[in-house]
């Protein structure tokens, strides 16, 4: 998938900055080429959850953000991640006391 259109699947209006920090993302993503596909099926998934995959703005990976307004949905979504990261073997790093996971990549 080209970038540009990965970028507006997630929901962004493509530019330059935008174009670089996805090249980079993908370039620190371990295994990316092989889980791109997946990723974007997620966030299809997460989107009647009202969450979401997003560009990290601190760090150099894709982000999983949880934003379900109620537990049961928020509960759910987090049994999506965890299926996700299972099925297809990818390291995902949920960060303490926040509705938030890092995809780290492929597992090796």
């Amino acid at each position: 998938m080209r970038r540009d259109a990965m970028l507006r699947q997630l929901g962004y209006v493509p530019n330059d900055a935008l174009l670089q920090q996805l090249e980079d993302i993908e370039k620190n993503t371990s295994g990316y080429e092989k889980i791109q596909k997946h990723i974007m099926d997620l966030h299809d998934h997460l989107q009647v959850n009202s969450s979401f995959v997003a560009l990290s703005n601190s760090k150099n990976y894709f982000k999983i953000k949880v934003e379900s307004p109620t537990s049961a949905l928020a509960d759910e979504a987090h049994e999506k991640v965890a299926r996700f990261s299972d099925k297809f073997k990818i390291n995902i790093e949920k960060l303490p006391n926040k509705e938030t996971y890092y995809i780290l990549g492929f597992e090796h």
